[in-house]
């Protein structure tokens, strides 16, 4: 069966955009074809946002979607993505090491690796919700950002990356879109949406009926909800024939041993050789009452 596939980096590109708004001017942003968010900055620019906190003249930020695992290996992945792009500068050491930093970001904090930290007397700390800086171990300063964690207000934007959003935050999230002037901020701000709402297309049902904020929703994103509703529509209608057509091959499958197995025990009884114990230890498909049956219907010619 097709899943409905979600983008999800574009959606983080957006809304990482949106998160450091505040410092858009200061900042030079660059999406790489790994995935990967490449963030400069001036040594003079303070964030506001405290993702940015840890932000230096180079910042590699992976985004791991809902599906993807934070693990051991894919921490040291990410170091290894720093250490290629520290290495690729024009120049001999023009990027350097001390003026990298590296941020992976997901929806819920990565147990096994935190406790891969602990077990291998890693340092964590953690100055603000939902972010954790690592602080040995690493050849950039790092830290892992839990966006299930992070303060709603401060940070919608990533927040809204998540596939179990409840309907008062999509509702806030339109709310915030809606504040919106620029064009150049709608257009990021309909970039993360349209991730939401591909990722919660039961929402879209539960606003169906609630006045004007479905009414802003529909104006904002109607072609894409459309789609999205009918590709969900579609997807449950073909899992049910599925499911009815598995049914049905068992019910025949099912149909066809039964079949065999009486065509046995019949070539059995006409044989006269055995008893309906022997028959039904043969043939454990069929109960005795089964066999009594065959033999009555044999006796009266009817098979």
């Amino acid at each position: 069966m097709n899943e409905i596939k979600i983008q999800w980096h574009p959606g983080f590109v957006a809304a990482v955009n949106l998160e450091l708004a505040a410092n858009r001017n200061d900042l030079n942003t660059k999406p790489l074809e790994i995935d990967l968010l490449v963030i400069k900055k001036d040594s003079h620019v303070q964030i506001t946002n405290e993702i940015g906190r840890l932000f230096k003249g180079h910042n590699i930020l992976e985004y791991q979607s809902p599906e993807d695992h934070l693990h051991i290996d894919s921490f040291y992945k990410a170091g290894a993505y720093a250490s290629l792009y520290k290495a690729y500068g024009e120049t001999v050491d023009e990027r350097k090491a001390d003026d990298i930093t590296v941020s992976m970001v997901r929806e819920t904090k990565p147990d096994g690796l935190f406790q891969y930290f602990s077990d291998h007397q890693t340092l964590l700390s953690n100055p603000y919700a939902g972010i954790y800086y690592v602080q040995s171990g690493v050849l950039f300063p790092t830290q892992i950002i839990v966006t299930k964690e992070l303060d709603e207000e401060s940070h919608r934007w990533l927040k809204s990356l998540s596939g179990k959003l409840k309907k008062h935050e999509m509702v806030a999230l339109l709310r915030q879109i809606e504040t919106l002037e620029q064009k150049f901020e709608r257009e990021l701000a309909d970039a993360v949406l349209e991730v939401s709402i591909r990722a919660n297309p039961q929402i879209v049902e539960e606003l169906k009926g609630e006045g004007a904020m479905c009414q802003a929703l529909l104006e904002i994103m109607e072609p894409e909800i459309n789609q999205i509703v009918m590709q969900a529509t579609e997807k449950e209608r073909r899992e049910k024939e599925e499911a009815i057509r598995q049914l049905r091959e068992k019910e025949e499958a099912i149909r066809q041993l039964r079949e065999e197995a009486e065509k046995s025990a019949i070539k059995m009884i006409k044989l006269q050789k055995f008893t309906i114990e022997e028959i039904q230890e043969c043939i454990p498909k069929l109960s005795a009452d089964d066999i009594r049956r065959l033999v009555q219907n044999v006796a009266q010619g009817k098979l």
